[in-house]
């Protein structure tokens, strides 16, 4: 460990775009480096408040914003090494971290002197509302500051606010410890094989990649890991029912059963620390307290579209299961659902072309750098003018992560000032706007799913460009050998990529509405636009090549597949809706009336909301649901379907205007991208179509209602 003054998680790497340099770093810094980077954040902090100037906008509220920039390149640096690349030191830092940067959190928000001054800046904010450009972004910002110490405790008398410090304090190691016992009870319920015969319907490199891990493990034979939805790809492969069964029940076993990672204890104890928070601070419930910053109006309007989707869901469930049935031959059970749904896809792209390849075969045709090169880069760069060039010379913060450096040729949107956004330089006739990190394959050390996060965000206040990743959790293939993705994989990739477009095309004055810090019920949204465009036309051709062949992809596959992918399964909205009323379900709970029984009160809730079915269980059962018990979703997983409105609206006003247009993709960029939280979002979007968005486009996506 080296002295504090030359720490390197907090010293200037001297590498482009401020990326850390990882392979100096150790473990052992890190807790060092958080002393003085809270320390240094705190002075700062006492600064402003007992300035003996008059508050104002820039010495109060913009001063705030910019100050711990220390703190930020430290969370930067270990939250992306603790969600992507975990180990015991790491989790043991992550358990102590929570509690130290928690109290730092309430230490600020409730800070007398610092509150007395953003409120008198918020007080005085109606200049604010008759400026343009920036100015709407100074009085955004104002508000966001000024809520959140009033939400985190600062009116609050003496007693509320030392219970808030308990909660807020009890919280952040609850919800650490549900993601650290819920990926080591994942990877403890990785399901054995002895025999490879049991394993049929998998492919070569899936089957190579169980056998590996068995090996990794020290066993023989084949180990199944989990993926972290209730739903497996392998259940909807294997051709063996019991094979199928046995890693069913692995997966929504996970946290309930009974050993040291069962997380019912911590989900009962979450759920009752956060309603008594929101009573504390004059809600009703912690799902009023949340939706309260969202763009949804309150509780009541998520409830009631989650219910009116529900009526139409589970009859469309209900008439799908029953072709299911029919598909699969005799009576379902659970395991066989998504097994059946397949086969039905199967069965459906045959009848297209009967002589034809089935469906299952267009993995052999999205190969990964195939699919990254001349797919999501590519379309990035005909809608946004973005080139991205890997750079072998910088390096991530594992050997398996890739890095590559954007450079723009869009025009730029000045300030009001009249200076470029970025704080960018010239490369050529371009601008390098940022880095884009790739951490495509799963390991034991790595939690489930797929995300994106920021190293470094972009501000022009700061100066400073982003460093964004994309996480996913592919099979990593045998040396030689290709990464085939499925088409879920394929509309994964995609997606999160969504999320780096918006981080990457930042252009923000404050760092705290940097890209992705939006609403959580719109952050979603051009992430989901970004899905669009994997089976696209104008873009599918480009990477779908047999990827030992080099043949392109046939029309007849690919109509085969548009056609199974074209409206959503009732299974797929189902199961998605029945975690979102779970979600609410938990969240509406008022103070004192929190159940015991985890697993009867999920069962009660789904019934009450119209989605209990003994055959589709929820996306996340409640024991391993991530999203809200251990990451920001709380009360908000609602927020796909929402954002998914928008998103179907933007779909057919992309289609509309002719597709992968420079234009539209310029328009979509300057009018929501690029914003972040520096305007309202909705309403940029609005402004973008010409009008609101409405529901019916995205009822014909999911086939709840009939097409025109």
């Amino acid at each position: 460990m080296v002295a504090d003054s030359v720490n390197p998680v907090l010293a200037d790497s001297g590498l482009p775009y401020d990326l850390p340099d990882f392979a100096a770093i150790s473990d052992d810094d890190f807790l060092p480096a958080y002393d003085v980077a809270l320390a240094a954040h705190l002075a700062e902090v006492e600064a402003i408040a007992n300035s003996p100037e008059s508050p104002t906008f820039a010495n109060t509220v913009a001063a705030l914003d910019s100050s711990g920039r220390l703190l930020a390149r430290a969370n930067g640096i270990f939250y992306n090494l603790e969600g992507a690349d975990t180990n015991p030191e790491r989790a043991q830092i992550a358990q102590e971290l929570a509690v130290r940067l928690t109290a730092h959190a309430n230490a600020i928000a409730m800070h007398p002197r610092l509150f007395a001054r953003i409120a008198a800046v918020y007080g005085a904010r109606g200049p604010f509302d008759r400026a343009r450009g920036a100015g709407e972004a100074q009085r955004r910002l104002t508000e966001r500051k000024y809520r959140d110490a009033v939400r985190a405790g600062a009116g609050l008398d003496a007693a509320g606010q030392a219970e808030m410090r308990e909660i807020s304090g009890r919280l952040a190691t609850l919800t650490t410890e549900f993601s650290q016992y819920l990926l080591d009870d994942t990877n403890d319920s990785a399901v054995w094989f002895t025999d490879v015969a049991d394993l049929d319907g998998l492919s070569v490199g899936e089957i190579a990649a169980a056998q590996r891990l068995a090996h990794e493990r020290g066993g023989d034979g084949y180990l199944v890991a989990l993926d972290l939805p209730t739903s497996q790809s392998a259940v909807a492969k294997l051709t063996d029912p019991a094979g199928r069964q046995r890693v069913f029940q692995a997966s929504i076993d996970r946290c309930a059963r009974g050993n040291a990672h069962d997380t019912r204890a911590i989900i009962t104890e979450i759920v009752a620390l956060r309603a008594r928070r929101a009573e504390l601070l004059g809600y009703a419930n912690h799902a009023e307290y949340v939706i309260a910053e969202e763009t949804a109006p309150d509780p009541d309007a998520v409830a009631r579209l989650l219910r009116d989707l529900a009526v139409a869901a589970s009859a469309a469930a209900s008439a799908e299961l029953d072709r299911l049935t029919e598909v699969y031959g005799g009576p379902l059970r659970p395991s066989d659902v998504t097994f059946a749904l397949a086969q039905e896809q199967r069965a459906r792209a045959n009848d297209a072309d009967s002589a034809g390849p089935g469906i299952d075969d267009f993995e052999q045709y999205c190969e990964l750098d195939a699919v990254l090169t001349d797919g999501v880069f590519a379309a990035a760069g005909e809608l946004y003018g973005l080139n991205f060039i890997e750079r072998p010379d910088l390096h991530g913060y594992h050997q398996d992560v890739r890095v590559w450096e954007v450079v723009s040729t869009r025009r730029l949107t000045p300030f009001v000032d009249g200076s470029t956004s970025e704080g960018a330089s010239s490369v050529g006739e371009a601008t390098s706007i940022g880095l884009f990190l790739g951490d495509f394959y799963a390991r034991p050390s790595k939690r489930g799913g797929a995300w994106m996060n920021t190293i470094v965000d972009q501000s022009a206040q700061l100066g400073t460009r982003p460093v964004v990743v994309n996480v996913l959790n592919l099979t990593k293939p045998e040396p030689g050998e290709p990464c085939l993705l499925s088409r879920d994989q394929l509309a994964t990739l995609f997606h999160e990529f969504g999320h780096a477009i918006h981080g990457l095309l930042s252009s923000v004055e404050y760092v705290s509405q940097s890209g992705t810090s939006v609403p959580r019920d719109f952050v979603e949204f051009p992430s989901q636009v970004n899905e669009m465009w994997a089976l696209h036309p104008a873009v599918v051709g480009r990477y779908a090549r047999h990827w030992r062949t080099g043949e392109p992809v046939s029309a007849d596959l690919l109509a085969a597949v548009r056609s199974a992918g074209d409206v959503e399964s009732a299974h797929s909205t189902f199961e998605y809706l029945a975690a979102a009323a779970l979600d609410l379900a938990w969240h509406r709970l008022p103070a004192g009336q929190i159940p015991d029984d985890v697993l009867a009160f999920e069962e009660q809730a789904l019934a009450a909301a119209g989605l209990a079915s003994s055959l589709i269980p929820p996306r996340y059962r409640s024991t391993y649901f991530n999203h809200i018990f251990g990451g920001g979703y709380s009360s908000a997983y609602y927020s796909y379907i929402w954002s998914e409105i928008l998103d179907a609206e933007t779909e057919q006003w992309f289609l509309a205007g002719g597709g992968l247009q420079r234009t539209l993709g310029q328009a979509f960029a300057e009018a929501v991208l690029s914003r972040g939280d520096s305007v309202d979002p909705v309403a940029a979007h609005a402004r973008m179509l010409g009008r609101s968005a409405r529901i019916a486009p995205l009822l014909r996506r999911r086939g709840l209602i009939a097409v025109d």
